[in-house]
């Protein structure tokens, strides 16, 4: 995880302050909890603050209002997120607890990811960017601009909007999720993903790029298994591009940086989709790594609601 300060405002933020430490989830919702805090009190600190900014966190999954029996929760609770020990928990209301009743906006950090680059990055400018989280996970986040208006992120109706890493393509034979399905996008063209089918079929344990790399040198084994990610890719993204239609795509995360992605998976893409052609933008992040956390910053009514010309904006990672 990683917390930064910047000072917003201009054509591109300034950072005061970056700290990023590990998320430790192995140590359970307390211990994350408690680092999360701690992270975003540190950033505060080497900025120079007295007092915290508003904050806006971006983090795995989304939030819900209901318990699990199904009564009225007295805070949202987390779902979905792949840092598991974070479902069914309060932790929009205890880190705010921990911060001592700090203005704290969440967000899923695909959405942060999305936001940052449709302000800033490679997705300037377009009134509707879907955002792509290629890495440990599959995650996705859709940014609408439309009339003149600032990138904003749309949740949808269960704060689910963008998550394609959990459709489902394989439904019989794929890899279990866990999310309770089975052949998820993410269980086919994560990074893990990746790994585990190079393995599983004899390949020696490298991560994905790495098998990449491979498949360009010729090896067999790793050209079989890249083959099969770009088809499932391109796949899951003719299936975005019906639905939404969105002006850019623009992929993030480790995985992202392989070039295949960018015109086999492309070509993958336009086989699937329902147009006699494919000619969305389909992009490599330009902010790197900081854009989940640009883009927390950046989350809706955050600088408004509160007049700040400075935010902490956090991301906490699986």
């Amino acid at each position: 995880m990683e917390a930064v300060v910047v000072e917003l405002g201009g054509d591109a933020p300034r950072e005061l302050s970056r700290v990023r430490v590990p998320t430790e989830r192995e140590g359970g919702y307390e211990h994350v909890l408690e680092r999360a805090a701690s992270t975003v009190r540190r950033a505060a600190r080497d900025a120079g603050l007295a007092d915290l900014p508003p904050v806006g966190v971006g983090m795995p999954g989304s939030v819900t209002t209901r318990r699990a029996h199904g009564s009225r929760a007295d805070a949202p609770l987390v779902k979905n997120s792949n840092t598991t020990c974070l479902n069914g928990r309060p932790f929009r209301a205890d880190l705010t607890r921990e911060l001592g009743g700090a203005a704290i906006a969440f967000s899923n950090d695909a959405n942060c990811f999305a936001l940052a680059e449709a302000t800033w990055g490679a997705a300037r400018g377009a009134e509707v960017t879907f955002g792509v989280i290629l890495g440990t996970g599959v995650g996705g986040g859709l940014v609408l601009a439309r009339g003149g208006a600032p990138p904003a992120a749309w949740d949808g109706h269960h704060g689910i909007a963008g998550e394609w890493g959990h459709v489902v393509l394989e439904p019989r034979d794929g890899p279990p999720c866990y999310c309770g399905k089975r052949g998820c996008v993410e269980t086919l063209v994560s990074g893990p993903a990746i790994h585990a089918n190079y393995t599983r079929r004899g390949g020696v344990a490298v991560d994905a790029t790495d098998i990449a790399a491979r498949a360009r040198a010729g090896e067999a084994l790793a050209q079989a298994v890249l083959a099969e990610v770009m088809d499932h890719f391109g796949r899951a993204l003719a299936t975005v591009i019906d639905v939404l239609d969105p002006d850019v795509i623009v992929l993030g995360g480790g995985v992202s940086n392989m070039p295949e992605l960018y015109d086999a998976g492309r070509e993958a893409a336009a086989r699937w989709v329902f147009n006699d052609e494919l000619t969305t933008p389909i992009r490599r992040h330009a902010l790197g790594d900081s854009a989940g956390v640009l883009g927390a910053a950046l989350l809706p009514g955050l600088q408004a609601a509160h007049g700040a010309s400075h935010a902490l904006s956090g991301v906490a990672s699986p």
